[in-house]
């Protein structure tokens, strides 16, 4: 009777081992999280960028894009720093090409991509009555991105100095984050002006565009976009690069005013 007990404690032992391998083991299953990719992207690229995010995550469930946007200089100093980044979109060549140099995007995993218009702006109500870059100087405050950190910024200061007018309105200038920064300025009327990509002011119905800047006053507005070395998710981050470039990706771009770089 004894070797009996024994022998039934034993069983349960083992079935009690069994079930506990069996409960730890579905604890530790692989769960179908998707994976994320995280892409840093120039503001004026925002409104695109969302709407391909949408199309692209239905066809790919695995797939969840983590977005990023601000100034392309800024995006680039903290890729720089080592912030996990997969891909960068940049509204400036410099920009991106300095992260090439650094060995921090291969020069085979970037493509100049799309091509924009700088604009000049004004509220609705236009109460100084703003109808050209040379009537800046009757402005109180014109909003301009910050030249080092902000792309539009720099293409800004570029058409103002080549049109001789920089030395008269440099000290009615407001300096921002980012080009949504600007847009918004104009759009509440805390400034007379302000100067943001054609694709910027179509997005907003409380700004009018009263001039466009000529071709030959500022550098090229081009967006290069680069997989990112060191991504953690390169082969996913390298699927969403060739997806940027296709024809479905290309008629949305073109859709929010932007041009292709080639």
């Amino acid at each position: 009777m004894k070797k009996f007990y024994s022998l039934l404690a034993s069983s349960l032992l083992l079935v009690g081992i069994l079930t506990g391998c069996g409960s730890q083991g579905s604890n530790n299953k692989t769960t179908n999280e998707p994976v994320e990719i995280t892409i840093s992207a120039a503001a004026s690229l925002q409104e695109s960028l969302e709407e391909l995010q949408k199309t692209y995550e239905k066809e790919h469930d695995n797939i969840k894009i983590i977005y990023n946007f601000g100034g392309s200089g800024a995006l680039q100093q903290q890729i720089i720093k080592g912030a996990p980044v997969d891909l960068f979109f940049s509204a400036a060549e410099d920009k991106f090409d300095e992260l090439v140099k650094n060995g921090l995007i291969d020069q085979q995993q970037g493509t100049d991509l799309l091509a924009n218009e700088l604009v000049l702006i004004v509220p609705k109500k236009n109460e100084k009555h703003i109808q050209s870059f040379e009537d800046l100087t009757k402005a109180d405050k014109i909003a301009v991105g910050t030249p080092e950190s902000v792309p539009a910024g720099k293409y800004g200061v570029e058409t103002l100095t080549n049109m001789k007018l920089w030395e008269d309105v440099a000290s009615k200038v407001v300096y921002t984050k980012d080009v949504r920064q600007v847009l918004t300025y104009t759009e509440t009327e805390n400034v007379d002006a302000g100067m943001v990509y054609k694709t910027d002011a179509l997005v907003s119905d409380k700004v009018d565009v009263v001039a466009t800047a000529q071709g030959d006053t500022h550098t090229p507005i081009i967006y290069p976009v680069g997989v990112i070395k060191d991504s953690k998710h390169a082969k996913e981050a390298e699927d969403f690069y060739n997806y940027l470039q296709s024809d479905t990706a290309m008629k949305v771009f073109k859709k929010y005013g932007f041009q292709g770089a080639h």
